[in-house]
């Protein structure tokens, strides 16, 4: 195998932002660590518009997956397309184009620790100057209302946040750009079920109401069958199976049996089944 990663073959220079092509496109994509293969001829797709969810065991490489659609890795062989163009082979102005049509809600919040909620929030918007600075205050609190926080909190340090609310502000930061693809690696982890079940409800209701197209990592099955459009299932070391939850509960395999039917699948599952019954 080449050492050298491989593109796509050039681009088109501009984003296909319409849906006539996946909104990310994976081919062929090995990942290596030394001699250690992550990754070995992984392929997919994600349509605009969905909830892809990317699940698999330890070692299988769901977060370095992610980090290569972000273009913060890049893979040892094959092509990582987003919106049409191939990452791995754009200048660095065109990457930053790229990054300004999707957002990142990392597993922490990575909040900054010296800027209040209102001066995260605004950050990407002044970093970018997308807004002059009048109306960067009506877009904050804007976006600070869509994922229910109140302007009481705007001064607030990230200190005297809760962990609910870390993640709050964080999705606001994400949408500041008003992207089209929202990335969420672990977007429940830490949150008991209470404030879990309420950020998953605000997940959804962005999606359907943004028309988003989101990507997820998550270990969290609640989360996972409560969102998932389809579920991307990682095992040695490429995708093994690909679908909408019903359909990967009858797929034949050890990891897939064991994930979504041992005992905290079934849990899941029957929670998802009184949900469902309730709001019928």
């Amino acid at each position: 195998m080449d050492e050298q990663a491989l593109s796509c073959g050039p681009g088109t220079g501009e984003l296909t932002l319409d849906g006539s092509v996946p909104v990310v496109e994976i081919t062929g994509l090995w990942t290596k660590y030394g001699r250690t293969v992550v990754h070995q001829d992984l392929n997919l797709e994600i349509e605009q518009g969905e909830i892809l969810s990317i699940v698999g065991g330890s070692g299988t490489g769901k977060t370095t997956l992610l980090r290569q659609m972000l273009g913060l890795e890049r893979p040892a062989r094959g092509c990582v397309r987003v919106f049409g163009e191939d990452i791995s082979v754009i200048d660095s102005d065109q990457l930053q184009q790229l990054r300004n049509h999707w957002g990142m809600l990392f597993q922490q919040g990575a909040l900054y620790s010296a800027l209040t909620v209102f001066e995260n929030i605004a950050q990407p918007m002044r970093e970018l100057h997308v807004l002059p600075e009048d109306l960067v205050q009506d877009a904050v609190l804007l976006k600070m209302n869509m994922v229910g926080l109140g302007p009481e909190h705007a001064n607030k340090m990230p200190s005297d946040l809760s962990g609910g609310m870390v993640k709050r502000v964080a999705l606001a930061r994400a949408l500041a750009l008003e992207p089209k693809l929202l990335f969420l690696d672990e977007p429940t982890a830490g949150l008991d079920p209470d404030l879990s079940e309420a950020f998953v409800a605000l997940i959804k209701s962005l999606h359907r109401e943004l028309g988003l197209t989101v990507v997820m990592v998550t270990h969290d099955l609640d989360t996972l069958f409560a969102l998932s459009t389809r579920i991307a299932v990682l095992a040695e070391k490429h995708v093994i199976a690909l679908g909408p939850l019903r359909d990967l509960l009858k797929v034949d395999h050890p990891f897939i049996k064991e994930f979504f039917l041992g005992d905290r699948g079934r849990r899941a599952l029957e929670a998802l089944d009184d949900k469902t019954k309730t709001e019928q």
